[in-house]
């Protein structure tokens, strides 16, 4: 299994025979470097979406043209693309499970908001969610943009994740100090990503303070475009 970092939210998981673009933000990511895009993008199957907000889904539908790639979210956002926008797509809700060129993908509960912008202003997209993603004998919680929630005490004990991808950066989301507070009371991770940080100045800029309060897991800051294995 290959997770990459491709700045901010964006990650590329390569799972069982699935090559996963999830909240791919390319355009206009500052931390993306946009001179390898291709190697980015090259093989992927689906494009799965968290939620509507531009720096998680405002590739989304541009990518999935150009890729072929479906479309994979909330059943709300997701249906309303296939039909304005003809793209192909694979709607569902929480609670849900689909395999993904094997790899098992569950929707669940996250606190944040969703929507997507217009002329008239924000547009409603359905829920904010997160995912349980597992295959290859490991489970990858990626929580979404999300705040400490009491769900996330059933969810590790229902799924047992060993690997979880938070959103860390604050501001938008919990920040370093509630992750770590979460994934200690939550969760028995083996390897911890944090993600929506570093990218803009309102955000924190290492993960320190998640790395203090872990010294059980192999808390890992990503690099742009390095592979982590596991």
């Amino acid at each position: 299994m290959k997770i990459t970092w491709l700045g901010h939210s964006s990650f590329r998981i390569e799972i069982e025979d699935a090559v996963l673009l999830v909240d791919p933000w390319l355009t206009g990511n500052p931390m993306f470097p946009q001179d390898r895009r291709a190697e980015a993008l090259s093989g992927a199957t689906h494009i799965l979406l968290t939620h509507g907000h531009g720096d998680h889904a405002g590739d989304a539908l541009a990518l999935s043209k150009e890729l072929g790639a479906p479309l994979v979210g909330i059943y709300d956002l997701i249906s309303w693309w296939q039909e304005k926008h003809g793209v192909e797509g694979i709607g569902f809700n929480k609670g849900g499970t689909v395999t993904l060129n094997g790899a098992k993908v569950t929707m669940v509960n996250a606190v944040h908001s969703s929507s997507v912008s217009s002329d008239n202003g924000p547009v409603y997209a359905g829920a904010e969610a997160g995912f349980m993603i597992a295959g290859e004998d490991h489970t990858i919680y990626l929580s979404g943009d999300t705040d400490i929630m009491a769900d996330m005490g059933w969810m590790g004990e229902y799924h047992k994740p060993d690997i979880g991808i938070l959103s860390c950066g604050g501001h938008f989301t919990m920040d370093m100090d509630r992750a770590a507070f979460a994934a200690k009371k939550y969760f028995d991770f083996k390897t911890l990503i944090p993600c929506h940080y570093r990218t803009f100045a309102a955000l924190e800029q290492n993960a320190d303070t998640l790395r203090a309060a872990l010294p059980l897991a192999r808390v890992i800051e990503p690099e742009v475009l390095q592979p982590i294995e596991v």
